[in-house]
Formats: C-alpha cells, structure tokens, sequence
C-alpha cells in the first residue's frame, strides 16, 4: 500500500518507526482516528500517525519528507475547511495534551493537542486565564496560530497576542524555539499565520488574573432585532476594555430557560463577558437589561464556565460550512443584510456572528501577523446541518449572505473562519504587505512547501 500522493514510500515506512501508534484502515480504531469535527470532510488517511512525544514528531516529519508526503497537522480537528486531515499522511497530536502552569511567573506551557477546556481547567486552578476560543473544545494550537478570537480579548488581545513563545519542529526535523529574543520573526509569523511554518510542539503563553467574570446570553424575538442591534451597536461602542461582546442571528433553542413562545422562533442573541471588576459589570450590562429581553442569563460565573457556554451548539459530526469578514462598523445597511437573510436561515442550527473588535485587538498589530486589527467587527456565517442531502441548499444560503454582506466589509477575512476558498483569499485575509513578509518567512523555515495543508502561505520566490 502505498501513500496517496504519487508517492513510492509504504506505509509500512511509518508502521516500523511507530507501531501501534500508526493507525491505519485496517486497524479496528481507523474510523475513530480519521473522524475530525465538521462531518463533511472524509477523507480516508493512509496513515494516522498518532504522535506522543516531541521526538514522534520529529520522525513524523523525516518519515514525511522521505516519503514526499505533504501532511496534515490534527491537533484539535476542529478546522472547518478540513485542514487537520487528509488521504495521506496525518500527524496527530491529540495525545500530547498536557498544560503545565507557573503560576509565579503567571505563564502557561502547552503541549499541541490540547484543548481550550484542558487549558481553562489547569490555569484556572489557580485564578489565571488567557484568551482562548469560544468553544472549549477547540484546539489550543489551531485556534492561536490563525489568530484566536475570545472573551478576553478586548482587554488582553488575542490567544496569538498571548503567545510568547513556541518549540516548533521544521520541515528540515529541527526543533526551533520561537520567542522576542530567539528567531523573533518566527515568532511574529505564528502570531497568526496558521501552520505554516512546521509543527508547533509546545505553547508558552502570558496568563492574566482572571477568575470570576461577568457574563451570559440574553434572548431577543427577531422581530425586535432592528432596534435591539442599533441599541446594542451604540452601547458596545461605548464600552471599556473589559467587556467583550458577540451578538447573534440564531433560532432560539428548546432550553426550559426560553419561553415556550420563543422556542424554534428566529431570535438574536446577545453573548458577552466582563472581566474586570463583577460589580461594575453589572452595571455595564443595565442598558441591555432595559431593552427588556425574553432570555436574561446574565450573571458572575467563573470563566472556565463561560468557556463552556456554547459547546452544545458546536457538537462534533455535523456539517459545517463558513464564510467570514470583518467590518468597520455596525451599520443601518449591515443589520439589514443581516436580518433579511436571517430571518430565513435554513436550519435551526445555523447562526449569524458578530464578533465585537476593538480594545487590546487594535494596539498588538506590529508583532502579530494577524489581519485587519483596526476592524470594528468580524462576522462568521456559520452554516450548520445535519442530512448530506441538503449540502446545496445550507452551502447556496450561507453564499448568498456573503455575497450580500461582501460590499459592505473591509475585503479581509479571519483565517479560522475561512474555508477552502484559493489563495487569492488567503492573500486577501492577510493583506499584500503582511502575505509577503509570510511569504520570506515561510522560504526561510519551509521552501519546498512541505507544510501545505493549511490555509497555504506559498514561499517566496528569490
């Protein structure tokens, strides 16, 4: 059996370095190993190489390159383009999850497969957090190096902006530290150029005193969504650092905290956190309150709660389809696009996002590689749905809307919401100037490209 990519390199290459731990479709466990999060990607591995050490991850990639195998990198599986798998070789780091915190110097040290839940459980342990994603079953490693939108981040930046340092195996099998002082510009390219660069084997990040917050959902009928999203709009404007607003196009769920009238019914939400002071929180979150919501779950809550909040609404093995953008503002003609098309969302688990920017985003730009800091808001059309039957139907609505919403948007994009959408898009994300400089970086440390299966930076031409 050979490699699926024109290779002459067996398999059996990868079975005699690693065992057991090189999964393949005959072993009983394949179909487990192959699974990632969005359902419609199956691809069929040849080889799952279920990597535990950083050592495993230094033969996975020599084994790689003498194969001529270009593969993809699982740590939390959660891409929704499918980046973490492929029908060749898979590096899976999803057994290498252990977070190791100094509580002293208030740092992190994070092995790659390692989820947002393992992270809040260890550091909020000791009164600590850092940005992290929405859903606590993302992976941390996947979720930083594109960027790392979160709760925290309008007071300390995104999960990339926290990310100090990082151990990264290179396509050459040389294991690279990443850091201000040592290999700096690496470093700025990780801060969210994705994967592109080899395989990221350990995380250090900067933690914040962060253990009560104040935070919830509020629930709006849709009909109400015109004027609640122009009230909400000019409150969060006004907002301080320590808040961190979402809201949300989205059906409301059959919760026994939604009233039965509101139940199945189109609604906007309104999710959000206040890490600073409890008390002043509640006192920021008033003026919603006013707006008199169906749904008011507001309230102190320990972070690593808040994490968890919206894991029920990402479950593994549905299908997924995205779309992203960021805008300058929140606009009378965006909430018009935006409730049009939501008000006729295809499937109660699809939902519209509007991630509030701003705060510590906007003032991390020169050692990040992250995109469009200035934006106001980064919307994620999320596109959910059970039977393959439908793909057109959920794939052509979510089309629509970013085809209506395109005009009014800065033209980037947020890498971890992108699809398989072509190079042209990718440049697009990062902008001409922020691509090339990834461009020289990725000649430096990847010039033939072996790491490709991510949303590609192609190397520089000399």
């Amino acid at each position: 059996m050979t490699i699926r990519e024109d290779t002459s390199a067996s398999v059996d290459l990868f079975r005699s370095r690693f065992g057991a731990q090189a999964v393949t479709p005959d072993d009983v466990d394949y179909d487990a190993a192959r699974e990632v999060w969005n359902a419609m990607i199956d691809c069929h591995p040849a080889v799952v190489v279920r990597c535990r050490t950083m050592a495993d991850i230094v033969s996975a990639v020599a084994l790689c390159r003498e194969a001529g195998a270009h593969p993809a990198v699982r740590a939390g599986g959660h891409s929704v383009a499918g980046l973490s798998t492929c029908d060749g070789v898979v590096i899976d780091l999803t057994s290498m999850r252990s977070v190791d915190v100094d509580p002293h110097r208030n740092i992190a040290r994070v092995e790659p497969g390692a989820t947002w839940a393992d992270f809040d459980a260890a550091t909020g342990a000791h009164g600590l957090a850092s940005t992290g994603g929405l859903v606590s079953t993302t992976g941390v490693a996947g979720l930083t190096l594109g960027g790392g939108i979160g709760w925290l981040q309008r007071r300390y930046g995104l999960a990339c902006d926290n990310l100090i340092g990082a151990d990264v195996v290179t396509a050459s099998g040389d294991i690279v530290h990443a850091s201000d002082d040592e290999n700096a510009e690496l470093l700025w390219g990780l801060r969210g150029g994705g994967g592109n660069f080899g395989v990221v084997a350990r995380l250090e990040f900067a933690l914040h005193p962060v253990a009560s917050v104040y935070g919830g959902m509020m629930l709006f009928p849709l009909a109400r969504g015109r004027d609640v999203l122009r009230a909400f709009r000019d409150w969060a404007a006004e907002l301080p650092d320590d808040a961190s607003m979402l809201a949300a196009v989205m059906t409301a769920p059959p919760e026994p905290f939604v009233p039965a009238d509101l139940v199945g019914e189109p609604a906007l939400g309104i999710v959000g956190c206040w890490c600073g002071e409890l008390e002043a929180g509640e006192s920021a979150i008033e003026p919603l309150r006013d707006l008199a919501p169906s749904v008011d779950l507001f309230g102190p809550m320990p972070y690593p709660a808040l994490q968890g909040m919206l894991d029920g609404g990402a479950p593994v093995g549905l299908r997924n389809y995205f779309r992203t953008g960021f805008l300058d503002a929140l606009d009378d003609a965006v909430i018009d696009v935006v409730l049009e098309h939501g008000a006729h969302l295809p499937s109660p688990l699809s939902q519209i996002h509007l991630h509030q920017m701003g705060g510590a985003v906007s003032r991390h730009g020169a050692n990040a590689a992250f995109g469009n800091r200035t934006a106001a808001y980064t919307y994620n059309l999320v596109s959910t749905w059970v039977d393959p039957a439908e793909d057109p139907t959920h794939i052509d609505a979510n089309r629509a809307l970013a085809t209506a919403l395109e005009p009014l948007s800065t033209g980037r994009a947020y890498v971890n919401f992108l699809s398989d959408e072509g190079e042209a898009r990718v440049r697009a994300a990062y902008g001409e100037a922020t691509y090339e400089r990834l461009a020289r970086l990725k000649a430096r440390v990847d010039p033939d490209n072996l790491f490709r299966r991510n949303q590609n930076i192609v190397p520089a031409r000399s």
